[in-house]
């Protein structure tokens, strides 16, 4: 029995294990109509984001005619304006709603993405600060204003959309279905051959009108309200939430009550959020070293021929290993499971400090990604159910602030040591590259642990 009376299931489901990993999966499927729409757009968006943003080093090579450390950073400013952007505009969702974030997130990202396929076609002069370098400046600044909606939306929709007993599972799902789109431009190699990548770029902008039609289709407003009414039936603290949220609209704004109550306030999220940045540089790593890492090293292999294959088989994995990794370690703490998921996503760095290799880069990526599924969704559901009711955007975006430090930083030596270690011609010495690569991102777990004592006593894990 518990405090409320009721049987106390949890020894029940201790006893069976294979119930406890399959139930989540029969609660997701069972999810109201607006939330699968919101994860077919996801599912699209995931796939034109990462098969742009796979060839965009080399689209400022090739096109704009940047070196290695010229285009690392503009693929900076689209990885990391995308997360500034959500910083300032993630407090738009919780003002519009998730259905007109949504779609107005996807137009701008429209306009981007057609500014970029258009460029190079344009018969504008290249190079650096040219007029074809402002115009692919210009398109990325489109898709970055989109994308600081769009997430943040997508997030604020999975807690309206879901229970207490679907929300981990929802954001699993999430999180997946945007990695299964990221591994479907692996089998863009036949079409970036035929057509180039100005021309595969045009396909991307084709399937983002798709996703927007979609969008718009499924989630319709009626199916908006009836999910969140009936998520609100299941749960009985939802409307009183929601009052007490509407009462602290009303009250005139403060500074000083800002500052208060804003997330990085509270010491042990701020130093727990700073702390991932150094894991995180390996996720920037997946565009910003990764394919030109791959192309190069591997020249003359079936693997460097076919580099999608390669830099997109994170994503594969991530959607087949992120739903079952949530299902089995719902119940472990949050902060344990930082702890071990950033151990293991470092330290397969150091097999490619070993050398180029079929069986070390195939090693890297798959215990990268184990490490990945074990704390970034979990992540991502710590930061949206810490805010209170009416300001999960706004949370989404402040938890980001680090994310885009490490993609401005990262973006700023890529292009060096790319140059130094693994040139486009000329001997390559890769080994070193990845060692410290590898130093940078077990940073992480050595704090997590340092600060266990401190930050993982009394840890705050929901809105109180």
């Amino acid at each position: 029995m518990n405090m409320t009376g009721k049987p106390d299931k949890s020894a029940e489901t201790a006893k069976n294990p294979l119930k406890e990993i399959i139930q989540p999966f029969i609660d997701v499927v069972h999810a109201p109509r607006a939330l699968w729409g919101v994860n077919l757009s996801y599912l699209l968006e995931g796939f034109c984001y990462f098969g742009v943003l796979g060839y965009l080093a080399m689209y400022f090579n090739n096109y704009v005619g940047l070196s290695d450390t010229q285009a690392g950073p503009m693929v900076g400013v689209l990885t990391w304006g995308i997360t500034l952007s959500m910083f300032f505009f993630g407090g738009r969702v919780d003002k519009w709603g998730v259905r007109l974030a949504l779609i107005a997130s996807i137009c701008l990202m429209i306009i981007g993405r057609v500014l970029l396929a258009a460029g190079p076609s344009l018969g504008l002069a290249a190079g650096l600060w040219s007029p074809l370098f402002f115009v692919s400046l210009a398109a990325l600044l489109f898709v970055v204003l989109g994308y600081g909606l769009y997430q943040p939306a997508a997030y604020a929709a999975v807690r309206e959309f879901t229970t207490p007993k679907t929300a981990s599972m929802g954001y699993a799902m999430l999180y997946a279905l945007m990695n299964l789109g990221g591994w479907l431009p692996t089998f863009f190699a036949p079409i970036r051959k035929s057509i180039g990548i100005s021309g595969a770029y045009w396909v991307y902008v084709a399937f983002t009108l798709l996703g927007l039609l979609l969008l718009i289709s499924i989630l319709s407003r009626k199916t908006v309200e009836r999910a969140i009414e009936n998520a609100r039936a299941a749960t009985g603290k939802a409307e009183a939430k929601t009052d007490a949220g509407s009462a602290k609209s009303e009250e005139s704004f403060s500074i000083l009550r800002w500052l208060k109550n804003h997330p990085l306030a509270d010491k042990k999220f701020a130093f727990f959020i700073f702390a991932l940045m150094p894991v995180q540089t390996l996720f920037a790593h997946n565009w910003l070293t990764l394919p030109m890492y791959v192309e190069r090293a591997y020249r003359g292999t079936w693997v460097g021929d076919h580099f999608e294959a390669a830099t997109n088989f994170n994503p594969l994995l991530i959607f087949i290993l992120v739903p079952i990794v949530a299902a089995v370690t719902q119940k472990r703490k949050v902060y344990n499971m930082m702890i071990a998921g950033t151990a293991v996503m470092a330290a397969p760095t150091f097999l490619l400090a070993i050398g180029p290799g079929f069986w070390t880069l195939l090693g890297y990526l798959v215990l990268m990604t184990v490490g990945e599924a074990m704390w970034q969704p979990r992540f991502l559901q710590y930061a949206a159910e810490i805010a209170p009711e009416g300001r999960t955007g706004a949370y989404m975006g402040v938890a980001q602030f680090p994310w885009f430090l490490t993609k401005v930083v990262a973006s700023l030596y890529s292009g060096w040591f790319l140059t130094h270690y693994c040139p486009k011609e000329g001997p390559t010495h890769t080994e070193t590259m990845w060692f410290f690569y590898g130093l940078i991102a077990v940073l992480s777990t050595v704090m997590l642990v340092l600060a266990k004592g401190w930050l993982g006593k009394d840890f705050k894990t929901r809105a109180e």
